[in-house]
């Protein structure tokens, strides 16, 4: 297996090999014509980020946006973000129907070894889901591994460190189920 290929799997890997170093240097340049791209055109705005991520239709992302690789991303249709997502997209992070998510929210796939030495040369990482008809509050962050079902609220700055179950509402550090809801079956 090459390096891309470790990474993608979620073992260990060099984060410095030539071809994920190249990798990134692309998304960061789609990434930042996203940024400074005229907020007046959001067609043409949003066109630049769907030759990077997976993106079905009507989704918008309010700028700034920063992800790793962008290959990585997939987002359901009608997905909203505000300002300042960053997603470390190392392994797969997949994004529900109608998500809406806050400004300067980080979700994170990358992890390191906890070893010292081993930390200096290799990272690993754990794909990321979040459901259908998820909110997700301003200055949360989502960690490496977890799954969000379909209909949550995660409260704002809320660091959501495992799985949070279907119907809930989460909060706080680390974050915990509150309140189960009652929700009528939604179309996605």
């Amino acid at each position: 297996m090459n390096e891309k290929d470790k990474m993608l799997a979620g073992l260990a890997y060099n984060a410095g090999d030539e071809q994920l170093f190249a990798d990134r240097m692309h998304a960061k340049s789609v990434c930042h014509r996203f940024n400074i791209a005229d907020p007046i055109q959001l067609e043409a705005q949003m066109a630049i980020l769907k030759a990077l991520l997976i993106i079905k239709d009507r989704a918008h992302i309010e700028p700034n946006f920063f992800c790793d690789y962008g290959y990585n991303i997939e987002v359901g249709s009608n997905f909203y973000s505000n300002h300042n997502l960053t997603i470390l997209d190392v392994c797969k992070v997949t994004i529900g129907n109608n998500v809406l998510i806050g400004p300067h929210v980080m979700i994170s796939t990358a992890t390191h070894p906890l070893d010292p030495i081993e930390r200096q040369h290799q990272e690993y990482g754990a794909n990321v889901s979040i459901g259908h008809n998820v909110w997700i509050g301003g200055n949360v962050s989502i960690l490496p591994g977890v799954t969000i079902g379909d209909n949550c609220v995660i409260g704002a700055g809320s660091v959501v460190t495992c799985d949070i179950p279907i119907n809930s509402v989460a909060v706080g550090n680390p974050c915990r189920v509150t309140k189960t809801l009652e929700t009528q079956s939604i179309s996605v």
